[in-house]
């Protein structure tokens, strides 16, 4: 099937609710151009300078998606990263999110962000752990400029889906207990879970969001 009828047959088979952040990662301006007019709404870069590439080479059709940050951000690329992203999906220390907040203010924007759960706990992956996840989330909500929107996790990658269904449970149960303590400049609203191989099961667990490419645009050539 081409790139727009693998997008839509994913759109119809899932929740109305549930938005698809395409992963953009190594894909070409003619692939992204498809999925944007098959109906996208939101794309997905894990690098600040392929964003920008991206957005040059989609010149006004990138305008008609919302942009996400959904890879590591460096500090040294901040500045450059809110000017291209509408959201960033991947504050996992306090430390990043000062130095987000600090650029933010320069430009007097209210940036929104996600806080990016280590489900895992797997050392060489980045996210904050499970059990210093609201500790986090407490010093961010000092901090004028961030507005945490929800929480994001990988998880580990299994062959089989459903072996990833704790690691969603784990993060689900921490969206709620951050959602109940109703915290200042915290809006639980997005629940990002679950990619190509496993949405389905991430939805299962509460999903609200998910980061789709493989499923849509085929193995990555590089």
């Amino acid at each position: 099937m081409s790139i727009a009828e693998n997008y839509q047959k994913i759109r119809k088979e899932i929740p109305d609710y549930a938005k698809i952040v395409i992963a953009g990662k190594t894909r070409t301006a003619e692939e992204l151009a498809a999925v944007i007019d098959a109906g996208a709404t939101d794309m997905g870069e894990n690098y600040v300078q392929e964003a920008e590439k991206m957005r040059q080479e989609l010149g006004e059709k990138a305008k008609q998606v919302r942009w996400h940050m959904i890879g590591t951000l460096q500090k040294n690329k901040i500045n450059k990263a809110l000017r291209l992203f509408d959201i960033i999906q991947t504050i996992d220390s306090f430390e990043l999110a000062e130095a987000v907040d600090k650029r933010a203010a320069g430009i007097k924007e209210i940036i929104p962000v996600l806080v990016e759960i280590n489900s895992g706990k797997e050392s060489k992956k980045s996210g904050v752990m499970p059990a210093q996840a609201e500790e986090l989330i407490r010093r961010i909500t000092t901090l004028e400029n961030l507005r945490v929107k929800g929480l994001m996790t990988m998880g580990p990658r299994f062959g089989n889906p459903a072996n990833a269904r704790p690691y969603f449970k784990e993060t689900k149960r921490i969206f709620e207990k951050i959602k109940s303590l109703n915290l200042p400049n915290v809006e639980m609203q997005v629940l990002s879970m679950g990619m190509s191989n496993s949405y389905k099961v991430a939805i299962e667990e509460g999903s609200n969001m998910v980061r789709i490419g493989t499923a849509i645009f085929g193995e990555r050539k590089v």
